[in-house]
């Protein structure tokens, strides 16, 4: 029952930072969202260090670790209220070096002391700006991990498909994996169709996807071929390069086009979308929620804007994040002891292994991490708009266009290199 309670809990730390970060921003604007997100970051960055730099048996590290973990719970709104407070700006004010200097400029009664401690000052917007910069430049890294990591994961699979097969005594396990792989491989040309029927693909768009697609499917075929992969590895692969060009191309939102028709279509009676047993039981599930105390109806309002000030590409792709950085974590350890006892061990600095202490030492950093990538990725689709706010983040380019091709590429170039470094025959899907 522990661990229920200690998922329970990570989960709720987890859906805080999702909610309160945008939030920041949406409110308070970039200056805002970015104090918070550092202040954040800093926060468990310490609590980080101290369970690092002290020993596990320490009563030091269990005091100040338990008032850290106790205190987030007020920490978290506490910071949020600060930001919001301090850092509201207006979406058209001028970068943070301009504005440090623009201070100095116009105002020649500003103390030194205030000009560099105080609001607006040196020390405030440095941490500013260089916590931005390194969000910017750390966008392309993340990316190429996600790849890496990505790979990891699905070269893992096809150990763990080809070890379930080969013990089993009939075909079941053959034909199930096989039903698997045929279902992602057709929701990948699905969305392989959308992203053909989009509005906006160019010649040159066209182009890229039919080189890339080709080359993956080609990949693939080799890696059944000789087999140095399987079909379900192949498949995921497949699938993850689909996943790269739909997230290069769209938003995870309808086109105009879609929602014009949708909005029409909707006018005219038509069949209900499910059969009328889950129609009625929908319509009752309804009516409870319309029956329930006013207080819980604001708490479902407020988490329900919360999400919207999320684009859902975001959303997608940190979820998409977490589960593959946390499975890297548990399949590097694996893959070197050979076992899957090691998926169930907790990295450790502690380890004589470079790379289990490396993972161990990720690990203990890993909320500051999530907070950066998360950041990151609201980043990119933070922009100015004409709305009474003055700035949104379900707007603008994502960009980031050219870096995911880079890591489409990579993922297949580091793939063809596993082919082709892999074993010979011995590695069949099935050994008779």
């Amino acid at each position: 029952m522990w661990w229920l309670f200690r998922v329970f809990l990570s989960s709720i730390f987890l859906l805080s930072i999702v909610l309160s970060i945008p939030v920041a921003f949406d409110v308070g604007g970039r200056d805002s969202g970015l104090a918070y997100s550092l202040a954040l970051s800093a926060f468990y960055f310490v609590y980080s260090t101290i369970s690092v730099v002290t020993p596990e048996t320490s009563r030091v590290r269990w005091a100040v670790s338990n008032l850290l973990r106790l205190s987030q719970w007020f920490v978290l709104p506490a910071l949020l209220i600060w930001a919001l407070g301090r850092f509201a700006v207006d979406a058209g004010s001028t970068n943070w070096v301009e504005r440090t200097f623009a201070g100095l400029k116009t105002s020649k009664s500003v103390s030194w002391g205030e000009w560099i401690f105080g609001e607006r000052g040196l020390l405030e917007t440095i941490f500013l700006g260089g916590w931005d910069n390194t969000l910017r430049y750390s966008s392309p890294v993340f990316q190429l991990l996600e790849g890496f990591c990505s790979l990891l994961v699905i070269q893992s699979s096809g150990q763990i498909t080809r070890w379930l097969v080969n013990r089993g005594r009939s075909d079941t396990w053959m034909i199930v994996l096989l039903g698997f792989s045929g279902g992602i491989i057709a929701t990948a040309i699905y969305f392989l169709w959308r992203v053909a029927h989009f509005p906006s693909i160019s010649n040159i768009d066209g182009t890229l996807i039919g080189v890339v697609m080709t080359s993956a499917f080609f990949l693939c075929a080799q890696g059944i071929h000789n087999g140095r992969g399987n079909v379900v590895e192949s498949s995921l692969l497949f699938a993850y390069i689909v996943l790269c060009i739909y997230q290069i191309f769209t938003d995870y939102l309808p086109s105009p086009e879609a929602a014009e028709s949708v909005l029409q279509a909707s006018s005219q009676p038509d069949f209900p979308p499910l059969p009328p047993i889950i129609m009625a039981t929908w319509s009752t599930f309804l009516h409870m929620l319309g029956s329930l105390p006013s207080v819980v109806h604001t708490s479902l309002t407020l988490l329900y804007a919360a999400f919207q000030t999320i684009t859902p590409s975001v959303i997608i792709s940190l979820t998409y994040r977490l589960f593959v950085f946390y499975c890297a974590t548990r399949i590097i350890p694996a893959v070197r002891e050979s076992g899957a006892r090691a998926l169930m061990q907790e990295p450790s600095i502690e380890d004589t292994e470079p790379a289990s202490r490396l993972l161990g030492l990720v690990s203990y950093f890993s909320p500051s991490i999530l907070i950066a990538m998360y950041t990151s990725l609201l980043l990119q689709h933070f922009s100015t708009s004409d709305g009474p706010d003055g700035w949104t983040l379900r707007g603008g380019d994502a960009g980031g266009t050219v870096w995911r091709w880079v890591n489409v590429a990579a993922t297949m170039g580091l793939y063809a290199v596993e082919l082709y470094l892999g074993n010979d025959d011995s590695d069949h899907w099935k050994m008779d």
